[in-house]
């Protein structure tokens, strides 16, 4: 399953890549995320992978991102892999005359057993929702410094 989403932020380009490509940050946008562990490569460069860990009530996820393209300020793309599903994500970001930062993401989920084919055949709406809520919460903390970190996932 393969998808666009898009949003507008309220910041400069540059300034919107300085919060998008700090590790720390992540906390404040992806709700549920508990740790970061760099595993190996140069931090956030291309062939680099970190283990990001998840709590959502009594499930736990890990996923581990390999970063496969990066030409800051304008994309940035990587992998992101867990048990059952393998996810392909590209993004692009544009300054607007306006000072705004538009940022588009394309996803691609690839199941890997039939769990997760399931899951996609019956639920796109529910990852295309997730991922808008992941930009939305993201565009929250780096306009108005909104944190999801203390939220209950």
């Amino acid at each position: 399953m393969k998808y666009s989403s898009e949003i507008i932020v309220d910041l400069p380009l540059k300034e919107f890549v300085q919060k998008f490509d700090n590790a720390e940050n992540m906390k404040h946008w992806q709700k549920g995320l508990v740790s970061v562990e760099h595993i190996s490569g140069n931090p956030g460069m291309v062939g680099s992978k970190m283990k990001l860990n998840y709590n959502f009530g009594k499930r736990k996820m890990e996923l581990i991102e390999t970063v496969t393209h990066r030409n800051l300020p304008k994309e940035f793309h990587g992998t992101y892999s867990t048990i059952g599903m393998h996810n392909i994500q590209e993004n692009y970001f544009e300054e607007l005359p306006n000072g705004k930062t538009k940022w588009i993401s394309i996803s691609e989920f690839l199941p890997l057993n039939f769990m997760m084919r399931s899951m996609i055949w019956f639920m796109p709406k529910a990852f295309k929702k997730q991922s808008m809520k992941n930009m939305t919460d993201f565009k929250n903390f780096a306009e108005k410094g909104v944190s999801v970190a203390n939220e209950k996932a």
